[in-house]
């Protein structure tokens, strides 16, 4: 029996995922189909008999919290976020997942940097969040740098960590205020700034990359912000978002089908992936 999958989303005209899925169900020569589901949040309750006849489903923007009234059960990684990016259905029982915090620890995993370490971390929205609460369950010193009016949001921030893990060692500093006296394991990117098309923006200072032994950035558009291009230039080790996307797809096939993919064959995803959005956004 063909199995079907999809994205979920409202507005999907660049999304990355069903090419990746594609080549993910490639490498298992899996003939499976995975379709772009394109949906304004009041069409989510008429449409979720037909979702939940699918395989699985991957579920991004404005329907990550509305699909979870949808779900049967919800697996930790979605309870902890109250966020669902990825849906299984097993004989009929629907589980929601959230693979992006599974995409983000092994994209630092397989870079080799230091999670549990001195982290910094610029911005604190949405993804931002997800990263602070896995660097501090990883048992970082967590220094969380954002604007002046971005204070109120990390400090919420910080309020759940504290819930979750006690002992957790946080500090929030404005981000014109980052101590460059510190040596950081790891500084990591989850603010807008650099991403297309504005892509000559940089959110930290030349000092703060030079204080910091590996660096992630969530942003996949460009291929190599100015941030990455920066610290790969000072032979820091370096990772774009683009990686975080596949990590997370592969996640997903791991639930839907039991299927394990080699660091290779995912590298290999990662920068197919990543020209194409070279190709498909030409910047100069």
């Amino acid at each position: 029996m063909e199995r079907k999958y999809a994205i979920l989303g409202e507005s999907l005209k660049h999304t990355m995922s069903p090419p990746i899925h594609k080549r993910l169900f490639e490498l298992k020569n899996r003939e499976f189909t995975y379709e772009i589901i394109e949906l304004p949040p009041e069409e989510l309750a008429p449409h979720a008999e037909y979702l939940k006849s699918l395989a699985g489903f991957n579920i991004t923007i404005p329907h990550k919290i509305g699909i979870i009234s949808h779900c049967d059960k919800l697996a930790e990684s979605a309870k902890r976020y109250n966020s669902v990016n990825c849906v299984d259905n097993k004989d009929g029982v629907h589980t929601g997942y959230n693979t992006d915090c599974d995409g983000f620890l092994a994209t630092i995993n397989a870079m080799g940097a230091d999670l549990g370490g001195k982290v910094l971390l610029i911005g604190c929205g949405g993804v931002g969040r997800m990263m602070a609460i896995e660097a501090a369950l990883a048992g970082a010193e967590l220094y969380v740098a954002v604007l002046e009016s971005d204070i109120p949001l990390a400090e919420q921030a910080v309020k759940e960590i504290t819930a979750m893990k006690p002992d957790a060692r946080v500090s929030i500093v404005k981000n014109t205020e980052i101590d460059t006296s510190v040596s950081y394991d790891l500084l990591m990117n989850a603010c807008p700034v650099g991403m297309y098309p504005k892509i000559n923006g940089c959110p930290v200072s030349d000092e703060v990359i030079n204080a910091s032994k590996a660096v992630f950035d969530v942003i996949y558009n460009p291929r190599e912000t100015v941030l990455i291009k920066k610290a790969r230039a000072q032979g820091k080790k370096a990772a774009g978002g683009m990686a975080m996307l596949v990590w997370q797809a592969v996640k997903a096939h791991e639930i839907w089908d039991g299927d394990i993919y080699s660091d290779d064959e995912v590298q290999s995803i990662i920068t197919e992936m990543e020209l194409q959005v070279e190709k498909d956004f030409p910047t100069a």
